[in-house]
């Protein structure tokens, strides 16, 4: 059936109705479906996702190599151990992920090819109601929910970040994205150039480069990366002593924020000694000979920009073993046979890969609309980065840049089930967050403080996104090793938290939205 077509349908099926609806079966969806079932089985729930399967990210992602740019200890969920090595492959997190979903029978809660168009709330009826239709019959669906819980991650699956080079018409070759590779490319005794200088060309590189005649990688400025075994020691001797798998999980996990901890204390205190700390590790693979300065050295502070682990050195060894080369300088155009530099270098290639980042989707590029008014999510202000002024009854969860995404989609399940529990207890149906009659003239800032965090999707996709406020409470800090004391703390009863209705009047509204 052709799906655009489709939009003319009529609704078959009246609305079905769930007291919270989460979107996205990814990681912090199939974490939150968890979290639901453990902490709040009374609750109904139906999670709604786009693709085929669950995984998000690990799912969609088909180019060679993927493989996770954390360790599974964290990125994992804290309540399943993780067994495998630190940097996992795209298959092995969603076996992981399948495991969950088997163990606690989530399957059944959780629909497949339910793209959502559009979610409108409704303060006259304390709902939410979501339109969606199916992309493999083009058939128009609606729910309703009484919590709208939003995991569908912060970026375009459909399509990456490509900027406009002058002259790409006249490249003869292929031009690819690795978030579309397609999956019959030929790149085998081909010339490759990948643009790009963060994780995904880290992976992609030595992924590719035995096969390929050479893989150079063009960037602009360079990004910091840490070489290292693909090991846990501590892991590996905890298990030599016979420690349970659930010890091994958590002590490990500990250590490893501990480090992360320390790390990002470094960056802010000591930055050059770091910078050093970490420019060595490169060399000890490169070799003295080798200029670091100018292809590993980046300009800005350690974790400004998020830090690529390279497993086993291999981006290394590619470039030791003649396989491949870095460039650094900037594109002036493309040209019939490859890309021609500002220096005046031309680069040949077969095939040029694209590894220059993504797009931001704010709130999975749904249409919202509060009591009949479209909603500008920039005009919000964000509360802890979760919850935003004039949004009832939704939770975003916008993870870390410095640590896991998984940490904080833990922390948020746990503060979900809590605000729940909390609406039942008192008796209410509507929560919203607003600025206390102090905060009326809080500044109001971008989303992140850029000298803090600076990457490239961020910043071109900024003006999306919620406003901070000068209060830490008003503010996605970023900070997990705060975040894990103070959101746990939260008191529901702050004059922050806005409650409305009663359980008496959503019962009549469910039943009247049921038909």
């Amino acid at each position: 059936m052709n799906v655009s077509a489709s939009k003319h349908l009529p609704k078959t099926k009246p609305a079905e109705h769930f007291d919270v609806l989460i979107v996205g079966a990814g990681i912090s969806g199939v974490g939150g479906a968890y979290h639901l079932t453990q902490q709040c089985p009374d609750k109904t729930f139906v999670v709604l996702e786009a693709l085929e399967s669950f995984g998000g990210t690990w799912l969609m992602h088909k180019y060679p190599g993927i493989r996770s740019d954390s360790d599974l200890y964290t990125f994992g969920y804290r309540f399943k151990p993780w067994i495998g090595p630190p940097i996992a492959s795209a298959s092995a997190i969603r076996d992981y992920m399948g495991e969950v979903i088997e163990e606690n029978k989530l399957d059944q809660h959780i629909r497949y090819k339910h793209k959502i168009l559009n979610a409108s709330w409704s303060s006259e009826d304390s709902l939410w109601t979501i339109e969606a239709q199916r992309t493999d019959t083009g058939e128009q669906l609606t729910f309703t929910a009484n919590f709208l819980w939003m995991c569908q991650g912060y970026y375009r699956h459909s399509e990456g970040y490509t900027p406009e080079w002058p002259g790409m018409k006249d490249f003869k070759g292929q031009i690819v994205h690795p978030q579309t590779w397609p999956e019959d490319l030929d790149y085998k005794g081909k010339k490759v150039v990948v643009i790009g200088s963060g994780a995904t060309t880290a992976t992609v590189v030595p992924a590719i480069a035995a096969d390929c005649e050479h893989v150079t990688v063009l960037q602009r400025s360079p990004t910091y990366f840490v070489p290292g075994i693909n090991q846990n020691e501590l892991a590996n001797m905890l298990r030599k002593l016979e420690v349970p798998e659930e010890w091994v999980h958590e002590i490990v996990r500990r250590k490893i924020l501990d480090d992360f901890k320390q790390l990002t204390r470094r960056s802010f205190e000591e930055p050059d000694k770091l910078r050093e700390e970490l420019l060595a590790g490169v060399r000890a693979y490169l070799g003295p000979d080798y200029d670091v300065d100018k292809h590993f050295t980046p300009t800005y502070r350690p974790w400004r920009q998020r830090i690529a682990f390279v497993p086993e050195g291999d981006l290394f060894k590619g470039i030791t073993a003649g396989k491949a080369s870095m460039v650094t300088d900037e594109i002036e155009r493309f040209t019939d046979k490859g890309i021609l530099l500002k220096s005046g270098q031309e680069l040949e290639a077969d095939i040029i890969v694209t590894a220059t980042g993504f797009n931001l989707s704010a709130l999975g590029d749904i249409k919202f609309t509060i009591d009949g008014k479209p909603l500008n999510f920039a005009d919000t202000v964000t509360y802890h980065g979760m919850m935003f002024t004039g949004m009832p009854n939704l939770l975003w969860v916008f993870g870390y840049f410095r640590a896991s995404w998984t940490l904080r989609s833990d922390l948020l399940s746990d503060f979900v089930c809590r605000l729940l529990k909390h609406m039942d207890e008192k008796g209410v149906t509507k929560v919203s967050v607003a600025l206390r009659p102090e905060e009326k003239d809080m500044e109001l800032l971008p989303w992140i403080d850029t000298e803090n965090f600076n990457p490239g999707y961020l910043l071109r996709g900024m003006h999306l996104l919620p406003k901070r406020g000068a209060k830490p409470e008003w503010q996605h800090t970023q900070d997990y090793w705060l975040e894990k004391e103070v959101i746990p703390a939260i008191d529901l009863d702050d004059p922050v938290f806005v409650y409305e209705g009663s359980a008496a009047e959503r019962k009549q509204s469910a039943k009247v939205a049921a038909g």
